[in-house]
């Protein structure tokens, strides 16, 4: 009999993230995928995403609103617990993966562990910044089943007292994506958007929510640079965090400038392509860090977001400023253009084998729902 694995996505970003995993489960003889796709995607602000889903052809796939624009984000997870809770003890799955830190992943980990169902996470242990940090460790916590990207997340989640036969390391699922050779050419991208620049930059910036009350000011002066700076920019909405009307509140002073086209969102692997060939990203989106890490993007990194995530000595393509207007106009004149060496301490683009093999082992069926605090002293 086939076992039942639920994902559940929240967002665009961790959607690209698991679709690569997604895909094995999908075509594998002893599981059946579900999904349950809530948070974003269902909102039509951010160009309602989960038609995404639909059209990569998966099935299963049930919607949930967890959320209005601008809901508190204690409220849209009470709504989410409330909802996924209903929709596994409908289909009773046999394992719950979630990814990352947001709070629907958050809410999935809740219910799979009140409910005696196996609970995998992917991307635990890693350093988020804001209250997603602390969120991704309230998962690990609550999951019985880690997909690490590399052997420093999987040291932070032993620190968490999580048992190392419970950790796998497969990198990161998106790494499979950005090396896979069916990537959209930059002519389809630009066709799909009308995007009509030859060269181009990349703003993604979020909300940091333990600092909304210097929102405001913060991302004036980010607007005030990049309009300043004459270049040609790419401009993709933020997340639905607290703050995120702040932000789009702003951006509508760009909305008439030629130099700028704003997008609710990108699909992941026309955004990825996008990024293979921009001149830079500024921003403080993780794929700043991470993915043009990979592609030896300049990448300039604002803010708190992202502190800890990286190391600008070994990931030279990052350049690290605070929202000051005069700081970013200046970088933003004087950044490397070159290409530098592609960086990735995130795997090889074989995640989804490393995932796949783990569930096809009956090790992780085994395992007890009871979890014990293993001390690193026992380590």
């Amino acid at each position: 009999m086939q076992k039942k694995i639920v994902f559940l996505t929240g967002t665009r970003a961790d959607y690209g993230k698991l679709k690569s995993l997604m895909l094995k489960v999908e075509n594998h003889n002893q599981f059946e995928l579900h999904i349950f796709a809530t948070g974003m995607h269902l909102l039509s602000k951010y160009g309602l995403t989960y038609r995404e889903i639909e059209k990569d052809g998966f099935s299963n796939i049930y919607r949930f609103i967890n959320q209005q624009n601008n809901s508190q984000m204690d409220i849209a997870l009470s709504n989410t617990v409330l909802g996924f809770s209903n929709y596994v003890s409908e289909i009773k799955p046999d394992l719950i993966i979630v990814h990352g830190d947001r709070l629907e992943a958050l809410a999935g980990a809740i219910v799979g562990a009140l409910n005696n169902i196996k609970v995998a996470h992917i991307e635990g242990g890693e350093v988020s910044g804001t209250i997603d940090e602390s969120i991704r460790h309230s998962i690990t916590k609550l999951a019985h089943i880690h997909f690490v990207a590399n052997e420093e997340a999987k040291h932070r989640v032993k620190q968490l007292g999580e048992a190392e036969e419970s950790i796998h390391i497969i990198g990161s699922p998106d790494i499979d994506i950005m090396n896979s050779d069916e990537l959209p050419s930059i002519e389809a991208v630009k066709e799909r958007y009308s995007i009509p620049y030859k060269k181009y930059s990349i703003l993604m910036y979020h909300p940091v929510t333990t600092e909304t009350h210097l929102l405001k000011d913060k991302i004036k002066n980010v607007v005030s640079a990049v309009v300043n700076s004459n270049k040609n920019f790419i401009v993709i909405y933020p997340n639905n965090d607290e703050g995120s009307s702040i932000i789009l509140s702003e951006y509508e002073k760009l909305i008439n400038l030629d130099n700028f086209k704003i997008y609710p969102s990108i699909r992941f692997e026309y955004f990825l392509t996008l990024l293979k060939h921009c001149e830079l990203i500024i921003g403080n989106s993780s794929a700043g860090v991470r993915e043009a890490s990979v592609y030896g993007i300049p990448s300039i990194d604002l803010g708190r977001r992202q502190q800890g995530r990286y190391d600008i000595k070994l990931q030279n393509n990052i350049l690290h400023l605070n929202e000051e207007q005069d700081q970013i106009i200046k970088s933003l004149s004087n950044i490397n253009k070159k290409k530098f060496e592609s960086i990735s301490y995130y795997g090889q683009g074989n995640s989804d084998e490393k995932f796949i093999a783990t569930l096809e082992s009956e090790t992780i069926w085994r395992m007890e729902y009871q979890k014990l605090f293993v001390d690193m002293d026992n380590v």
